[in-house]
C-alpha cells in the first residue's frame, strides 16, 4: 500500500479518535440525565448497531473480492474471443469493445506456461498497487486464515480513502489454470463499494431498529417496567407509611424481580404495623399523661385535705392520717412519673348553660384558696352569668390555670401573691380573665406556650396544663391566649354559645 494513502488513514483515525474523546463527556452527562427505559433503549441500538459494524466491514471486503473476480471472469471472456488472433493483431475496435465489457483497461493472460497480452491498454498509465487474488481460495493454516482476512479487510478499507483516478493491477485465476492479470480504475470500484455500502447501512439501519425496539420492548416489559414500578410503590410508600393501601401488591412472577416484590410488601407491612402500634401507644402515652395530670391535681386537693385534717386532735385521726398523707404522696409521685408523650383525643364537650360563678368556686375550694400565707383570691363573677359549656372540661382548664398561677407565686421568695378570675358576656360570648401577679410568664416559653412538654414556665413543668386548656378550649370553638402585662400573668378565654 502506498505511504501516503497509510498517512491519510492514520490521520483520518487520529481525527475521529480526537472528537470520540470530545464527544465522551457529553455523554457522559446525557446518560446522567436519562431515564431507565432510555439508558436501555440507547445501548440496544449501540450494541445492535456495534455488531452490525461487525457484520458490514467483512461484507464490503468480500464485495470487493467478488467485484474483481468478476471483472476477472470478464477479462477471460474478452480474451477467450482473441485466442484465435495473434498477440497485438485485435483490432481496435473490438478491443475498445472487449475493454469496455469487461471494464478493465488491460488483459493480460497467462496460459500453459506462457503471458499473453491479449488487450492491451490504450494508453500506459502508472500502476498505484497490485493485488493478487490468487491466495484467497488456497487452504492455510488457522492465523495464515485470520492474517489473509485482515489483509483483505484492510485492502477493502483503503478504496474508500484512495484518489478516484488511481490505476491498480489484479491477479486471479478465475479458473484453474488460466491465470488473468488485469488493469483497471478503482474509481469503478470505489463507486460499487459505495452504493453497496449504502445499502447495507440503509439495512443495517432498519435492521437495528426493528431488533432494538423488540429487545427493548421485551426488557422494558420484563424488567424495566416492573422495576419502575416498584420505584413508584417505593416513593408513595415513603410519603405516607401509615397508609396500608400504598403497601405493594406482589406479581405472581417466580423470578428475582418477584422475591423484591415479595420482600418489598412483607418489609411495608411490618413497617405500617410497627408504626400503627407505636402511634397507638403515643396516643395511650398522652392519654395517660393527660389522666396523670389531672389525677395528680385532684391528689394534690386531698393531700392538703389531710394535711388539714392531721391537725385535728382526735386521736383516731392522728393514727390514720400520717398513712393517707404518705399514700398521697406516692400516688402523686405516679402520676408525676407517668407524664410522658403521646397523643389522644378529648372527648365531644357535652355543653349544657352553667353557673359561672358557682363553678369558680368550685375551683378555689380545691386549690384551698385563698391562702392564709398572703395569697390572696378574688372572684369577679356575676351571680347570674351562665356559660355555655362543659362543666367537666371548663372545671378542668379554669383548675389548670388558676393551680399554675398558684404555683407560680409560690416559686417566689416572698410567697405573697393576688389570683383575681373574671367574667362578662359580650353579646355569644362570655369572656374570662385569670390573673395572677406573679413573676409572669419567660420569653423562651411563650413560643411554644401551648404545646405539650414544651411550653411549660416553670422547673419541673411538663407544660401538659395549658396543652390540655387550649385542646379543651378549642374543642367548645373558643380561643385563648396570653394577654400582655406591666407585672405577672393574664389569660384570656373565649367561649362562644352553641351554634355561634
Amino acid at each position: 500500500m502506498p505511504r501516503d494513502m497509510i498517512e491519510e488513514a492514520l490521520s483520518w483515525t487520529g481525527r475521529l479518535w480526537q472528537r470520540a474523546r470530545a464527544a465522551r463527556w457529553m455523554v457522559w452527562g446525557v446518560r446522567e440525565r436519562l431515564g431507565l427505559s432510555a439508558k436501555l433503549l440507547l445501548l440496544t441500538l449501540l450494541f445492535v448497531m456495534l455488531a452490525e459494524v461487525l457484520i458490514f466491514v467483512p461484507s464490503v471486503a468480500n464485495h470487493r473480492i467478488s467485484w474483481l473476480s468478476d471483472r476477472l471472469t470478464a477479462a477471460r471472456l474478452a480474451a477467450l474471443a482473441t485466442q484465435d488472433r495473434g498477440e497485438g493483431s485485435v483490432p481496435d475496435p473490438l478491443r475498445t469493445e472487449l475493454l469496455r465489457t469487461a471494464q478493465v483497461r488491460a488483459v493480460s493472460w497467462r496460459r500453459n506456461g506462457q503471458n499473453a497480452l491479449v488487450l492491451a491498454p490504450e494508453r500506459q498509465d502508472p500502476i498505484s498497487a497490485v493485488y493478487d487474488l490468487t491466495a484467497t481460495g488456497r487452504a492455510g493454516g488457522f492465523w495464515n486464515d485470520v492474517a489473509l482476512r485482515a489483509r483483505l479487510i484492510w485492502d477493502a478499507m483503503a478504496v474508500f480513502f484512495a484518489d478516484d483516478d488511481r490505476v491498480i493491477a489484479v491477479v486471479g485465476e478465475p479458473v484453474a489454470g488460466d491465470t488473468i492479470h488485469i488493469v483497471l480504475p478503482e474509481g469503478a470500484l470505489k463507486a460499487a463499494m459505495i452504493r453497496y455500502g449504502l445499502n447495507i447501512l440503509v439495512l443495517s439501519i432498519i435492521i437495528s431498529v426493528i431488533t432494538a425496539a423488540l429487545v427493548y420492548f421485551a426488557l422494558n416489559n420484563m424488567f424495566v417496567a416492573p422495576m419502575m414500578r416498584i420505584t413508584r410503590n417505593i416513593l408513595s410508600f415513603s410519603q405516607n407509611p401509615e397508609d396500608a393501601s400504598r403497601i405493594i401488591v406482589p406479581s405472581r412472577r417466580k423470578d428475582e424481580i418477584g422475591v423484591a416484590e415479595r420482600g418489598l410488601a412483607h418489609m411495608q407491612g411490618e413497617l405500617a404495623h410497627t408504626l400503627q402500634q407505636k402511634n397507638r401507644l403515643a396516643a395511650l402515652g398522652l392519654a395517660v399523661s393527660k389522666i396523670s395530670h389531672d389525677m395528680r391535681n385532684m391528689l394534690a386537693n386531698a393531700q392538703l385535705i389531710s394535711d388539714r385534717l392531721g391537725s385535728l386532735p382526735d386521736p383516731s385521726v392522728q393514727r390514720f392520717a400520717p398513712k393517707l398523707i404518705a399514700s398521697l404522696d406516692r400516688a402523686i409521685t405516679l402520676c408525676e412519673s407517668t407524664l410522658r408523650f403521646g397523643r389522644a383525643e378529648e372527648a365531644p364537650p357535652r355543653r349544657e348553660p352553667i353557673p359561672l360563678r358557682a363553678l369558680v368556686a368550685d375551683v378555689a375550694d380545691s386549690l384551698g384558696l385563698p391562702r392564709e400565707d398572703g395569697i390572696a383570691w378574688t372572684v369577679e363573677v356575676n351571680e347570674n352569668l351562665h356559660i355555655d359549656a362543659d362543666r367537666d372540661q371548663l372545671y378542668r382548664v379554669l383548675s389548670n390555670l388558676c393551680r399554675n398561677a398558684l404555683q407560680a407565686i409560690e416559686q417566689q421568695e416572698n410567697v405573697q401573691g393576688h389570683i383575681r378570675v373574671s367574667a362578662a358576656r359580650n353579646g355569644s360570648h362570655v369572656i374570662i380573665d385569670v390573673f395572677d401577679d406573679g413573676p409572669g410568664v419567660p420569653e423562651k416559653a411563650r413560643a411554644h406556650l401551648f404545646q405539650a412538654f414544651q411550653g411549660s414556665a416553670r422547673k419541673g413543668g411538663t407544660g401538659l396544663g395549658l396543652a390540655v386548656a387550649h385542646e379543651l378550649v378549642t374543642a367548645h370553638g373558643g380561643t385563648i391566649r396570653l394577654l400582655d402585662t406591666d407585672r405577672g400573668t393574664q389569660f384570656r378565654i373565649e367561649i362562644p354559645d352553641r351554634g355561634r
